[in-house]
């Protein structure tokens, strides 16, 4: 099946092999190195962090205790803070560890050094609270050599296991890197080989396959240039045929050419009639929109007028409560009057005065009762006037809800008018855009057919040239065969 391919199919296939190839190299390489650079990258951010983290609880380990001596020593609280700073920093490199801990090992370390930096915490409290009391010096001292400094060394025997167990791991790690980049290089270079070793085959292959089908096309060559020479003739009577057809063409493109841009005028207008429409429909819009925002005014007007009539009515109720007091303290007035009177009538000569004074003070209090009762009536005509203004505006405020509601569907009407003419706008200008492409389209066929028309006068005038170019053509490829086969030619 093989030997039945063109030479070309064979060249893109030794060449789609070699890129396959390649690409082969190339994702190999691709992921052996992002292989070890993942590898570095855990080693690096990883097991070099949790190594950093284990430092880092030493060094809080032994602020820890530090800080426990210092207080010990001197009794100065600032220390038993800094102490707490220690172990809180303490803990909180312990939870990173724990984060970052991958292994049943690590973890089991980790609780152990959780465990004996608690209990040297413990032994520490104690001999702090010991130190508080009155006890010496040297009872301190020797509570402390014998329970804080034994939990002292556990949590330092603790640690330091921890951290050995992550230096093996680190160790392990980079080895393991170290082991892929070879593996990787290696296998790299055993494939560049076979590559190029392909390389050689299929050119060696390429070369026998070539000469093989330059003879066969040097062949086909000969037996085509007489044809080529018949096919002259032919394209010269063609080509005067096909320059008559180019010119009938012409003159109706031409044609078309002047309609197009007839419509294209048309197309303009019809637009820029849309146009001025919108415009007017918006503006028509715009007024209708301030006309209902008027009413609406209106319809706030008559709320407020309405709300301070019903406040006037509760007013004027509150005064009738008031005058309905002041009634009454008239006629309580009045009939105090007429008991003082009374009296001072049975008092004889010395009650008279009383009696002027009771006389003057039940005249007050008729005339205050005649103008409580005045303030009554102008009350009831003021509820009265307060009613039927608010009947009036109730009125009015519906037909202004009515006459919102006719503005509301102008408004929608108007705008509904709005997209009816964008819409018809945009058609406009698709038209007049569309047919301005055709324009331009039929511009360039009358380019081309003009092109063509000249190509075809060309083309009679060249085939002459072909007729002497399919000779020369015939004399090369004997030249071509005696120089691949040189036996055959002869």
């Amino acid at each position: 099946m093989i030997r039945t391919w063109t030479f070309g199919r064979k060249v893109g296939a030794s060449i789609g092999l070699l890129v396959g190839l390649t690409l082969v190299i190339g994702i190999v390489a691709f992921a052996a190195l992002r292989s070890v650079v993942s590898t570095k990258d855990r080693v690096i951010d990883v097991d070099a962090q949790l190594l950093i983290d284990a430092q880092q609880i030493r060094i809080d380990a032994v602020r820890k205790a530090e800080s426990a001596r210092g207080f010990l020593l001197t009794r100065d609280e600032r220390l038993l803070t800094e102490m707490q700073d220690a172990r809180t920093d303490f803990a909180a490199a312990i939870a990173r560890l724990r984060q970052g801990a991958t292994s049943d090992e690590a973890r089991r370390l980790l609780d152990a050094i959780a465990e004996a930096e608690a209990g040297h915490q413990r032994a520490l409290d104690a001999v702090i609270a010991e130190r508080r009391t009155a006890a010496t010096v040297d009872a301190v001292a020797r509570t402390f050599d014998t329970q804080v400094l034994p939990a002292r060394d556990r949590l330092a025997a603790a640690i330091e296991a921890f951290v050995v167990n992550e230096q093996e791991r680190l160790q392990a790690a980079k080895q393991a890197s170290t082991d892929r980049a070879s593996f990787a290089t290696a296998l790299t270079g055993v494939l560049v080989a076979a590559v190029g070793a392909c390389a050689i085959v299929l050119g060696v292959l390429l070369t026998r396959t070539l000469r093989r089908q330059i003879g066969t096309a040097v062949g086909q060559v000969q037996s085509s240039s007489a044809e080529l020479q018949a096919a002259a003739t032919q394209q010269a009577t063609g080509a005067r045929e096909q320059a008559t057809a180019m010119s009938e063409i012409a003159t109706t493109i031409s044609e078309l050419l002047a309609t197009s841009r007839q419509i294209t005028d048309s197309a303009r207008r019809v637009a820029q009639i849309a146009e001025e429409t919108a415009a007017a429909a918006r503006g028509g819009g715009g007024t209708v929109e301030q006309a209902h925002e008027s009413i609406a005014a209106i319809r706030r007007q008559v709320d407020l007028i309405v709300g301070h009539m019903l406040e006037l009515g509760k007013k004027s109720q509150q005064i009738g409560t008031v005058v309905d007091i002041v009634s009454e303290l008239a006629e309580q007035t009045n009939i105090l009057a007429i008991n003082a009177t009374i009296e001072a009538a049975g008092a004889g000569e010395a009650g008279r005065r009383f009696a002027v004074v009771a006389d003057e003070i039940r005249k007050l209090a008729d005339r205050v009762g005649g103008s409580a009762k005045e303030i009554r009536g102008l009350i009831d005509d003021i509820r009265a006037a307060v009613n039927t203004t608010v009947m009036a505006t109730e009125t009015g405020s519906k037909a202004v809800d009515a006459g919102s509601k006719q503005f509301a569907q102008v408004t929608a009407s108007f705008r509904e008018i709005v997209g009816l003419v964008t819409t018809t706008t945009e058609a406009a200008r698709e038209i007049e855009l569309s047919i301005k492409q055709q324009m331009t389209a039929v511009e360039q066929i009358n380019v081309a057919i003009t092109n063509i028309a000249q190509a075809t006068k060309e083309t009679e005038a060249s085939t002459g040239q072909t007729q002497q170019t399919a000779s020369e053509l015939a004399a090369l490829s004997r030249e071509l065969l005696r120089v691949i086969r040189p036996e055959r030619a002869a």
